[in-house]
Order: C-alpha cells, then sequence, then structure tokens
C-alpha cells in the first residue's frame, strides 16, 4: 500500500474527503517526525512505538572494490510494532 492508497482507505472509512484524510496522515507524518527529531519516541498502545536508536561508527567495505571505508555513527528511526498488532499479522 502506497501513500496514496492509504489516503484513499482512511477517506473511505473515517467518512472523511480525501483532502481531509490526506491533510490528517500528513499531520501524523509531521508530528511524528517533530518528536521523534526532538529525541522522544512516540507509543501508540496495541499498534506500535516509533523511537530513535544511535549506531555507533564502524568499519565497512566498498563492495565494488574491496576498499576499507569508515561508517560514521547516526541516529536511526525505528519501529516496534505493538503486541497487538504483531498478533494480527501472524
Amino acid at each position: 500500500m502506497n501513500k496514496g492508497e492509504l489516503v484513499d482507505a482512511i477517506a473511505k472509512d473515517a467518512g472523511l474527503s480525501k483532502v481531509d484524510a490526506g491533510n490528517a496522515l500528513n499531520a501524523f507524518v509531521s508530528n511524528v517526525t517533530k518528536s521523534l527529531k526532538g529525541g522522544n519516541s512516540v507509543q501508540l498502545i496495541g499498534f506500535g512505538t516509533f523511537s530513535i536508536s544511535a549506531r555507533a561508527a564502524r568499519t565497512g567495505r566498498n563492495p565494488q572494490t574491496g576498499a576499507t571505508i569508515q561508517i560514521k555513527a547516526k541516529k536511526v528511526a525505528k519501529f516496534k510494532a505493538g503486541k497487538a498488532l504483531a498478533d494480527t499479522v501472524k
């Protein structure tokens, strides 16, 4: 499912116009992004938790040349499914 299909499904299920559903989805994504950028996690009981994880610097290898390269440390977003979601997709 892509973003357009998700907007269509939200509009249908919630009885909203596609524009309103798109605005709601964009607001959700924007607020989750702001929270993660601020160092906070977003927990939706039954669905899952969005959080930030730190990756340490490490040594990697260029697959074309085989040369060793240094990969910088960085923060990455991660999602952990909640129990209800995990049980549903089993």
